[in-house]
């Protein structure tokens, strides 16, 4: 099977399972906004939330996978299993160690960092304390979901994408469940969904254990840890914390600064990211997880030619995906918002700001997708200084882009902010990759996104029209009002890839052989 055909099925197989998460993850968010809204208990529980699961995505699925898949990779196809099975072994144990002391020394200092972190929480009476104690609850997630992460390293390089991309449907699970029956059990019913979170984390390594003991790769202590495999990972890593992870620094810091705006806005930016991350969790990651093996092995074989085509694909499928998506949510902010969240202790007003939110983050869509399939591409290389400079050059913009425009905008500001941000470090990403490597295929690059924007712009005015044709402001008719909306999403999909289909776009065409094929084995 070729490497496009791999990375093909491999997005196919972390899509369609994290397509599941995604869905329970709305199931969850509706759970919540109906039962808690957007004020004070929510805005308390998303920012404790955000600081172990920004410490996971910067140090775990960030820069631990960016640095160990390389590595590994390059042990497993020049010295052999045996030895891989020994390097998991350093690291998992060694990863042990260090987030059981991070994790102690977050729960002991959640006062200090929620006051560095979130200074506008002290304003309001009992807002500081409850995060506080949300904080201490969920922080030891992180010590859980960062050796899932490392499990998810070594079974994505073996070409296992299953089980990692499932096991978030778990989390989702644990948080509903939790939300629903041990609310009353506590003095803030919110304190149920921080457990959940916790239970869920637990849940998810639990599942990853016996698949590598299935693949070969049992875990067991290892604690050589002079090896100078494990010195090359951890120097990887130093730098590729902030490489990797410049996307969600700059959401920490609209947080921060949403902290300081109107009761709600922590809230309104949540619903709205979530909402934005959906197409980015079905599609762009699992691209970028199906990727960045196949990089790994090639340029550990000095393929640099087949490596610039396989980022190349994974480019252009990124691009095909993203902008229809970034048409579709501008356009259908206001009733998605409406149909998944209002309703209960949600009204039509908190639908409105986190719409709004949404919009603005929608416009940089695309450019945060491109960077989480190029980033890889350097890591692949070994390269972690130049994320690095592209990270810290992003994260000024969306600070000065978020003073800037919080004022007059207020919580969409920060949104859009961030969005600006994206596009500047997927410029200076794609500029010094082509230093590095050479020419990475621009010309059908451009094609793509010039195809993508061409059958997107009817798409959207199509889409527009039908939306239009409901008051979504209106309470109830959840049924007619969903039935509506999914109608609307297919007719514009199938809209969207008819023009792609006439305009002769590759990814349109690659996509309807493997649908042909696909019905063609089954009729046999």
């Amino acid at each position: 099977m070729s490497e496009k055909k791999g990375i093909l099925k491999a997005a196919g197989i972390l899509g369609s399972t994290t397509m599941l998460s995604r869905i329970m993850g709305m199931v969850r968010d509706m759970v919540v906004s109906r039962l808690f809204g957007a004020g004070m208990a929510t805005d308390a529980f998303f920012a404790a939330f955000q600081i172990p699961n920004m410490l996971r995505r910067f140090f775990a699925e960030g820069a631990l996978t960016a640095a160990f898949v390389p590595i590994f990779s390059e042990t497993l196809v020049k010295e052999g299993e045996e030895k891989a099975r020994e390097l998991a072994n350093l690291c998992f144990t060694l990863l042990f160690v260090v987030t059981t002391g991070v994790t102690l020394l977050g729960i002991i200092f959640s006062p200090q960092i929620i006051a560095l972190m979130f200074p506008g929480f002290s304003s309001t009476d009992g807002k500081f304390e409850l995060t506080v104690l949300l904080n201490r609850i969920m922080f030891p997630y992180l010590f859980f979901i960062s050796l899932v992460a490392l499990c998810m390293g070594i079974l994505n390089t073996l070409r296992h994408f299953f089980t990692p991309s499932i096991s978030t449907v778990f989390l989702n699970i644990s948080m509903i469940l939790a939300a629903l029956f041990l609310r009353p059990f506590y003095q803030y019913p919110v304190t149920a969904l921080a457990v959940g979170v916790l239970i869920g984390g637990m849940i998810q390594l639990l599942l990853q254990l016996p698949v590598l003991w299935r693949k070969g790769f049992p875990i067991r202590p290892g604690f050589d840890f002079n090896d100078s495999r494990l010195k090359r990972i951890t120097l990887l890593m130093l730098p590729a914390t902030l490489g990797v992870g410049v996307y969600y620094l700059n959401i920490t810091v609209g947080n921060i600064l949403a902290s300081l705006l109107p009761q709600g806005s922590v809230s309104y930016l949540y619903y709205a990211q979530r909402l934005f991350e959906f197409p980015q969790g079905v599609f762009t990651v699992s691209v970028a997880q199906a990727v960045l093996p196949a990089m790994s092995r090639q340029a550990a074989e000095g393929d640099l030619a087949s490596m610039k085509e396989s980022l190349n694909y994974g480019v252009r499928l990124t691009l095909f995906v993203t902008i229809p998506a970034l048409s579709g949510l501008i356009v259908c902010a206001e009733p998605l918002m409406t149909l998944l969240f209002m309703g209960g202790a949600f009204d039509h007003n908190m639908a409105l700001q986190s719409a709004r939110a949404l919009v603005c983050y929608s416009f940089g869509l695309t450019f945060v997708a491109l960077v989480r399939v190029l980033a890889p591409a350097f890591y692949a290389l070994k390269d972690t200084r130049t994320p690095v400079f592209t990270a810290f050059a992003a994260f000024l913009l969306n600070l000065g882009f978020s003073l800037w425009l919080m004022g007059p905008l207020l919580h969409s500001g920060l949104a859009f902010a961030s969005s600006l941000s994206a596009f500047g470090n997927m410029l200076l990403l794609f500029w010094m990759l082509r230093r590095k490597t050479g020419l990475l295929g621009g010309r059908r690059m451009l094609k793509t996104a010039v195809s993508a924007v061409l059958a997107s712009l009817p798409m959207g005015v199509a889409a527009w029209l039908m939306v239009n044709c409901l008051d979504w402001s209106i309470t109830g008719q959840k049924l007619l009002k969903g039935a509506f909306l999914s109608s609307v999403v297919v007719v514009s999909v199938l809209f969207y890839g008819l023009i792609s289909w006439l305009l002769r776009s590759d990814e349109a065409t690659e996509l309807w052989d493997m649908i042909l094929k696909r019905i063609r084995r089954q009729k046999v």
